[in-house]
């Protein structure tokens, strides 16, 4: 095997390790949540990092769970206000209740896809 090879599978390794451990603080911030606030927001900062010094992408289920702003985890209707719009274009539009960031996703993927199972 050459050395350019092994470069690149360790490079692939890394970065599944890397998405491997921002999916468990995710999931241990989304556990931890009800109980110490502190901790949850910690635990999105540190996948942050993690992602950042990985330079892999955030998984989508994620993405749109933490604060671009102030980096805290959102948890609806507690301290996010979730809302659905259909002015100019259809997206859904997330609040952070404690910094007042505005964030907002459009949700056009969506309704071409449930057009194309309707016909």
């Amino acid at each position: 095997m050459t050395k350019k090879f092994i470069i690149k599978k360790e490079q692939r390794e890394k970065k599944r390790i890397a998405r491997e451990r921002i999916d468990i603080l995710f999931t241990l911030a989304e556990r931890v949540f009800p109980y110490n606030k502190e901790l949850a927001n910690r635990y999105v900062e540190i996948g942050l990092a993690v992602q950042q010094k990985a330079q892999v992408k955030i998984p989508r289920k994620w993405k749109r769970r933490y604060c671009k702003k102030c980096h805290s985890f959102l948890v609806p209707g507690v301290n996010a206000r979730v809302r659905l719009r259909q002015k100019r274009f259809p997206h859904v539009v997330i609040q952070c209740l404690e910094c007042n960031h505005i964030m907002r996703f459009p949700y056009l993927r969506e309704k071409k896809a449930k057009r194309r199972e309707k016909q």
